[in-house]
């Protein structure tokens, strides 16, 4: 028997051979679990990471997402009150040429244009206010067609719709607290208003109602009555 031989085996359990039987040590169930737990965790905390990240470089979940669609206070609801404010900036009418006050001015050598210019006006249903000639500041000064002069808040309202009557004016602002006035300003380019229907055009392209001559100004179908013989006319002014 070989020294090899644990005893009790025998002649029937002998070890041959070169490779000698070797002792394992016996599996930790414990610990390959706990390592299983623990790669699960890593990996799990790596995703999150990830995702976080994400969030960062990417500005975040859409409000969408987040509130939902049109939910009160999201920004479907914000970009509904921005389109209504805007909106109703939008709608403010502007004035018709009756609730405007147009002070004609002459700033050229030639006589006769505030006057003959004013009474166009007015049949285009213009309230005319001041007629005569121009102030030092503008007289001869002026190049072009003429100046139209009014109030900064103006320049959205009253002055657009002048500036339909007077193509290739100026438009200035001063410092006048009413937005319905404007000072037209004659200038030695002038020759005449824009075309009636041309200017009415344009103020219904712009939403306006082309205005009209005042009723006590129409012409009247009643026969005319006698009167006395004519007096003497008036010299011409300047204006």
């Amino acid at each position: 028997m070989s020294m090899l031989t644990p005893p009790g085996m025998g002649r029937k359990y002998r070890i041959t051979g070169k490779r000698f039987p070797h002792m394992r040590r016996p599996r930790n169930r414990r610990r390959i679990v706990l390592a299983a737990v623990t790669s699960t965790a890593a990996f799990a905390l790596a995703g999150w990471g990830t995702f976080q990240l994400v969030d960062v470089f990417t500005g975040g979940p859409s409000e969408t997402q987040a509130h939902g669609a049109g939910a009160k206070g999201g920004k479907g609801a914000e970009d509904g009150d921005c389109k209504a404010a805007d909106e109703g900036e939008e709608s403010k009418p502007l004035p018709r040429p009756s609730d405007i006050t147009v002070n004609v001015y002459n700033a050229t050598p030639r006589g006769g244009l505030a006057k003959i210019t004013a009474d166009e006006l007015k049949s285009r249903g213009f309230k005319i206010g001041k007629v005569g000639n121009a102030p030092a500041l503008y007289d001869k000064k002026v190049e072009q067609v003429g100046l139209l002069i009014g109030a900064p808040t103006a320049a959205e309202g009253a002055l657009r719709v002048v500036g339909t009557q007077m193509a290739g004016a100026e438009v200035k602002n001063d410092q006048r607290a009413v937005d319905e006035e404007v000072d037209l300003v004659i200038g030695n380019e002038y020759k005449e208003l824009t075309g009636r229907q041309d200017a009415d055009r344009a103020l219904t392209d712009m939403g306006v109602e082309p205005g009209e001559a005042p009723a006590s100004d129409a012409p009247s179908s009643a026969p005319p009555s006698p009167s006395k013989a004519p007096s003497p006319a008036p010299k011409p002014s300047k204006c």
